[in-house]
């Protein structure tokens, strides 16, 4: 998102900027302290003041030093950023609700630069409104029309130059099929004047028949190679583009992934792919010998008699403009379609997936009709499109057959009065017939380019977004010694809104931090900065004193054993899913690390031990027992940093005696943060961190903050008195 938009010259002379004084932010202002439309208005923020320019002249200025504070309130329509100045909260800007995240962003870095830091807020979301011809942007951030990669059409173009000669070779094939299909009218015609009409004899006869007979074999030889051609190559590009997204998918950050529905995702790979190579099997083998066909149809009706030709095409017109007019209604109707099919297709992967809270809370009756109202409203518009087609087809049907009966007679009188022969007369039937046979193929073409379009531009929306990949020259390899520093970090998963804010830390090598706070406090927000899914906004993260940018993402994680509260098993075996974390591991090495996690007694009890299917996500399997099998892959990588969350939640009480001694082995001489809701799991612990307020609120040992009385001694006596 912009947050720096380009000003005018006369905006910036009237600035005057003084000594090293830079402008970090220029954002319009849509409306005026009147409630009217804005024109020309600016909010400027520079390192020392936050200008107002009102279209005419700078009407309010306030210098950062002078300021406590700044917010961004949302009001009906709009909102307003306030500036507390000298103890005063003024409004500096009103603006409409397309700026209201960009808004947030401002007030975000002006409290920064309020704090007396100089770091400049970078927005990570994309423009909902293209700024140079006001369409609304999709997922990719990029506006389809303004785009220099010229929207999905460039996914369109790299796979024609991908498999150009397997097109190139069903392009001649339609060639060939068209050139075949057009020869045969032109030897109708003469069976039927030199030999019915004209008496050339039985001979004759033959050879015409048998000149048709080629053709026909040649046709039915030609469109079968056509046809298994396109299949072929259909399921290629499908099944390219389905690994390329399977591939993207593992790419994109977990944000990306979090703000989408899993069936949309899932329709992604499996529905848009399977269309693309519908189309291709259906449609594109056929496409250029139509568009061939058609055009040497209407050269050789011409030809044979141009007054009946022009008859004919009175109505195609009619027909073409009516294809066209509801081009646009198709391509909505359809991809209305396709949004309720991705609705059913979460809801339906939610309810199996939450099958278990769904029969414990008896919500059964009610989850089948949520169900039902989505798969009516699904089958509504799916109905809706049917009856627009079944309505539209037959009218497009009507038309052309009035064109038939045209040619059939006129050309009959122009027999009769002898302009024209039998054999012309059949053969320019012929082609009519053809002609029409070929617009009304072409008339579902809307539907099915709809599709195609669709399709490509949601697997293209996937493919285009934009993935930061390392720079090899700046990140390197590093054997972690485990001091961690966090220096300033501030992060939230909208970054205007921190979850996390200052937070100033360093753990020293070999050191346990319990990490304590009531939920939503950020607890866990901290983990998933040091599993490195999320990275910092503002500040650093340091590791052994590297910013952790600068680490390679296969060596730091190489190096990190996870245990999450929500354990999550892989479909498979067990030894598939403890060997995840280290793929060449022994069975030594396997069994070892299931001793440690204390699961290998239970593990040998099964029938099948190590080799036993857990079934999805594990279900074969108590809550106990996941949790073991996650412990022993975190310990098969014998990790440099651990963290912990919730280790030991699932286990009873004697797994867990032994689990934590096995847990104290395993986190000697190793970094580890552990989060425990039970402040007693946590007593071992080097030093308690407190997360309140989005920020450490307390840290040290157990007992130092037990005499400090504060928010972890009240958590602390709450849990022994409960």
């Amino acid at each position: 998102m912009i947050l720096r938009y380009e000003i005018p010259n006369k905006i910036t002379e009237k600035i005057k900027l003084t000594g090293d004084e830079r402008i970090y932010y220029a954002v319009p202002i849509d409306i005026d302290r009147y409630a009217n439309r804005a024109e020309g208005a600016y909010l400027v923020v520079t390192t020392t003041r936050i200008l107002v320019y009102d279209g005419k002249d700078m009407t309010d200025t306030y210098k950062i030093n002078e300021c406590s504070m700044a917010k961004a309130e949302a009001k009906v329509g709009g909102g307003i950023l306030v500036v507390t100045h000298n103890g005063i909260e003024k409004i500096a800007a009103h603006y409409s609700a397309k700026h209201l995240v960009r808004y947030a962003y401002i007030a975000r870095g002006i409290n920064i630069l309020i704090s007396g830091r100089f770091e400049e807020v970078e927005s990570r979301e994309y423009e909902k409104i293209c700024p140079e011809c006001g369409r609304a942007i999709g997922g990719t951030g990029e506006c389809t029309r303004c785009s220099k990669e010229g929207g999905s059409n460039r996914l369109l173009t790299r796979v024609l130059k991908t498999y150009k000669k397997d097109f190139l070779g069903i392009f001649l094939l339609m060639v060939l099929a068209a050139i075949t299909t057009l020869l045969n009218p032109e030897i109708q015609k003469h069976l039927i004047n030199d030999v019915l009409k004209g008496g050339g004899g039985m001979k004759k006869a033959l050879v015409f028949l048998s000149i048709m007979f080629s053709l026909s074999v040649g046709i039915v030889v030609v469109n079968i190679l056509k046809s298994n051609a396109s299949t072929r190559l259909g399921a290629r590009i499908s099944s390219d583009l389905r690994l390329e997204l399977f591939k993207k998918y593992q790419e994109l950050p977990i944000s990306f992934i979090n703000d989408r529905r899993p069936g949309e995702l899932l329709n992604r790979i499996t529905q848009d792919t399977l269309y693309i190579r519908q189309f291709m099997e259906d449609v594109f083998c056929n496409l250029f010998a139509v568009l061939f066909i058609f055009i040497w149809d209407v050269l050789f009706m011409m030809l044979i008699n141009l007054k009946l030709a022009l008859l004919t095409f009175v109505s195609v017109p009619l027909v073409v403009f009516m294809i066209l007019g509801f081009r646009k209604t198709v391509y909505r109707i359809f991809h209305m379609q396709f949004r309720k099919n991705d609705e059913v297709s979460s809801s339906l992967q939610d309810v199996i997936s939450g099958m278990r809270v769904v029969k414990t809370y008896g919500k059964e009756k009610d989850e089948s009709e949520r169900f039902k109202i989505l798969s009516g409203e699904f089958a509504q518009t799916q109905r809706r499109n049917e009856t627009f087609w079944a309505v539209f087809q037959p009218i497009i049907s009507f038309l052309m057959g009035m064109g038939v009966v045209t040619v059939v007679y006129f050309g009959g009188l122009y027999v009769f009065d002898g302009s024209m022969s039998p054999g012309e007369l059949y053969q320019f039937i012929t082609y009519t017939l053809l002609l029409f046979q070929y617009i009304e193929w072409m008339s579902r073409m809307p539907r099915e380019l709809t599709q195609l379009i669709s399709s490509i531009e949601r697997i293209d929306d996937i493919l285009r977004q934009k993935v930061d990949h390392e720079d090899e020259d700046r990140v390197h390899d590093i054997k972690i010694k485990g001091e961690i520093t966090f220096d300033h970090a501030t992060f939230g998963y909208k970054s205007y809104q921190p979850v996390l804010e200052d937070i100033n830390v360093t753990v020293k090598p070999g050191e346990m931090i319990g990490i304590v706070g009531a939920s939503g406090t950020g607890k866990s927000t901290l983990i998933n900065l040091l599993m490195r899914l999320y990275e910092v906004d503002d500040g650093r993260l340091l590791i052994d004193g590297t910013d952790i940018k600068d680490i390679s993402l296969r060596s730091y994680r190489s190096q990190l054993g996870v245990v999450l509260q929500e354990t999550f098993l892989f479909s498979g075996t067990i030894i598939d899913n403890i060997r995840f974390s280290k793929p060449d591991a022994t069975y030594g090495e396997i069994i070892r690390a299931a001793k440690m996690a204390n699961a290998h007694e239970f593990i040998c009890n099964l029938k099948d031990g190590y080799n036993t299917y857990v079934g999805e996500r594990g279900s074969s399997l108590s809550g106990g027992e996941r949790q073991r099998i996650a412990i022993a892959r975190a310990i098969l990588t014998d990790p440099r940093l651990l963290i912990l969350d919730e280790a030991t939640s699932s286990l009873d009480t004697e797994s867990e005696f032994m689990i934590q001694k096995a847990l104290d082995r395993l986190t000697e001489g190793k970094t580890t943060f552990a989060i425990a809701h039970r402040l007693s799991t946590l007593q071992k612990a080097d030093r308690l961190m407190v997360i309140d307020g989005h920020k450490i609120a307390e840290i040290g040992t157990h007992e130092e903050l037990l005499a400090m009385k504060g928010i972890y001694y009240k958590l602390y006596t709450a849990q022994i008195t409960a």
